[in-house]
């Protein structure tokens, strides 16, 4: 997503642009000197632009879809040039002529001591991340400046609501002369569809880098590599091929894991059937006919791509599927490129077009850009994945597989980690300890992530042990207290060993602060007799059938706090009807506002009003109410637990 920008209340005008009437259709902001910039002005401007036509202001009968596009490239164009130049904050501005409807754009940044990047166009698989020169904006200009002043540096360009390249002559010039600068004829390049081949030149002038900028915005949100190779055949067919075909390599094989058989008659490094070994999984077909796509996808998968020995991302020949196409398509040109991220293979992108002897160089610059982008995407996905993999088992290993069915008891427990992708501060457990008892708890751990599991991983286990070696729940919080005291020293110790000097602020060892609602239940004729302790949570509330609530515990200091401290514990009966609610910080902190749920016994409250209720619909009453009490999804993990005498 791009950045917010910050709205300015003026502008700097350039001392030496062209003198504009006064506008009423004027946009400005501030945007920061990050990546993400050009892709929040590209958005910007086109978001204006439409604003304006559809409020009828002065200049606006002009506007056209061509001219739209021209200021979201040029716009790209100026502010890449500033971040990439300059990376301090640019400020951007926009306005409409009220006369002549053309556009004025002024890009300012705070480092004129270097000057914008011109030069000549470099070839499109040579185009590093930063654009095009500004070879580009003088192409869609009338006319373009550079404005200096004390601190800053203003880029403006006046795009007019003409079409600067529409006459027929220029575009034939243009493309001739790209011909000769290759030695191919034109002919050659974009045969046999001339009304095709014109459209394709004038997107790829005009559309290229917007295309790009766009297609990483949208690539880099996505955490499937599946999706990301979906996406990649859309952005790909009908604009720059017939269809396309993606390739993925098998994670665990870690390498292109089949031995190379030979070489396919269509060009070299490409197996001629698929029982070379173990191969890439063709994930995406894409076709612009879907009748086709699966008669494509069946030819595609008897020839997975074997590329070269080498890491070279540039595109390779690839056996045109004619059969599979029909007479129709019977000949045409396929490309294969490698998806390489971190020196890794992750893939390899097929894309192909019939009816054509060879892609211009123009599309197979822009498909590689496009593929290295995709070749990263995946690969960030896969990490993601390996990640998320990584914190799920982490996170079962932490928590109990089941919780203990209690004689006499009704229970019920929601579990929300707020992070999906990494262990939970929050945990849980209800579990048999013999001789007739039962024990409960529930924990929240400072912090969240590998340091949280850690002092997880310590105190579960060990209050298992603790209660099953029929320690008292008193008992159970001193030791596990002096615990955690003894595992943050010997690792504070470690860790000054280790180091050779001074460790800087924050990366020595965290405090291991642990909050606990710790319990034991024993059932006896008529209820259970439960015995719990508090460290550091919130307090548990207790609902009598009568409707009356009111707490069950004293507060306490957290473990892991105060060496040597001494905990206690309260005893009362469960009566038939009779709930326990224990809850952790999510809970009682989740906040609207300046407030939180639990502010004026806010918890209390909503736990009355649960009077008559079984212990599930308790549990869901008590989750819906904390949710709805913010606008935004809850920002703590939550847990809660209920406990019913029946």
């Amino acid at each position: 997503m791009g950045a917010i920008p910050v709205q300015r209340e003026t502008v700097t005008r350039a001392c030496d642009a062209p003198a504009q009437e006064t506008a009423d259709a004027v946009t400005r902001t501030t945007l920061p000197g990050s990546p993400l910039s050009p892709g929040s002005a590209r958005t910007l401007v086109r978001n204006a632009l439409t604003e304006w036509a559809a409020s009828g202001l002065p200049g606006t009968e002009h506007l056209s879809d061509r001219l739209v596009d021209d200021a979201v490239v040029a716009v790209s164009e100026l502010v890449t040039n500033a971040v990439v130049h300059a990376g301090t904050e640019v400020e951007l501005s926009c306005r409409l002529e009220r006369d002549t409807g053309a556009l004025l754009v002024e890009v300012l940044d705070h480092h004129p001591s270097r000057a914008p990047r011109d030069g000549e166009l470099e070839a499109p698989y040579e185009t590093p991340e930063y654009g095009r020169g500004l070879r580009l904006v003088s192409r869609l200009a009338e006319s373009w400046g550079v404005t200096y002043r004390t601190g800053a540096k203003t880029v403006w360009a006046r795009l007019p609501a003409e079409d600067p390249v529409a006459a027929k002559d220029d575009i034939e010039a243009y493309a001739e002369e790209r011909a000769l600068e290759r030695g191919l004829r034109v002919a050659e390049i974009l045969a046999p569809e001339p009304q095709r081949a014109e459209r394709d030149r004038d997107w790829l002038n005009r559309g290229a880098l917007s295309f790009l900028a766009e297609a990483s915005d949208l690539l880099a949100g996505q955490l499937d590599e599946n999706l990301v190779a979906a996406l990649a055949g859309q952005l790909i067919v009908p604009r720059l091929a017939d269809w396309c075909a993606v390739w993925l390599e098998d994670e665990v094989a870690g390498r292109w894991g089949y031995p190379r058989s030979g070489e396919a008659a269509g060009g070299a490094g490409w197996a001629v059937d698929g029982t070379a070994g173990t191969g890439p999984r063709l994930a995406r077909v894409w076709h612009g006919s879907e009748n086709l796509i699966e008669e494509l996808r069946s030819a595609l998968e008897k020839e997975p791509p074997l590329p070269p020995e080498n890491h070279r991302t540039g595109p390779v020949p690839y056996p045109w599927p004619g059969e599979a196409l029909g007479a129709r398509h019977a000949a045409g040109t396929a490309l294969a490129y490698r998806l390489i991220a971190g020196g890794h293979p992750l893939g390899t992108l097929v894309i192909g077009r019939a009816d054509l002897v060879r892609f211009p160089d123009e599309v197979t610059g822009l498909v590689e850009d496009l593929s290295r982008r995709v070749a990263l995407a995946i690969g960030a996905a896969r990490q993601y994945a390996r990640q998320a993999t990584i914190s799920r088992v982490l996170q079962r290993g932490l928590l109990p597989g089941a919780v203990a069915e209690i004689p006499g008891v009704a229970s019920a427990l929601v579990y929300e980690p707020c992070d999906k992708g990494g262990p939970s501060g929050d945990f849980y457990d209800l579990f048999p300890a013999g001789d007739g008892r039962w024990c409960f708890a529930i924990g929240d751990v400072q912090g969240k992530g590998p340091e949280a599991a850690v002092v997880i991983g310590i105190a579960r286990p060990w209050l298992r042990l603790l209660a099953r070696e029929g320690y008292r729940v008193s008992d159970v919080l001193d030791r596990l207290n002096q615990l955690l005291l003894d595992d943050a020293t010997e690792a504070a110790d470690a860790a000054a060993r280790a180091l050779v000097g001074p460790a800087p602020p924050g990366d020595g060892p965290q405090t291991r602060f642990l909050s606990l609602l710790y319990g034991e239940l024993t059932p006896f004729d008529g209820g259970l007799r439960c015995t719990l302790a508090s460290a550091g949570h919130p307090l548990p509330l207790l609902l009598g059938e009568d409707g009356e609530v009111h707490t069950a515990a004293q507060p306490q200091t957290l473990l892991g706090v105060v060496e040597d401290a001494t905990y206690t514990s309260e005893t009362f009966e469960l009566r038939s009807g009779d709930t326990l609610l224990c809850v952790t910080d999510g809970v009682t902190e989740r906040r609207s506002g300046s407030r939180q749920f639990d502010d004026g016994d806010g918890l209390a409250t909503a736990l009355a009003g649960c009077t008559g209720l079984n212990a599930e619909l308790i549990a869901e009453r008590i989750r819906r109410l904390v949710h709805e009490f913010g606008g935004r999804p809850p920002e703590d993990d939550l847990a809660l637990l209920v406990l019913q005498a029946e």
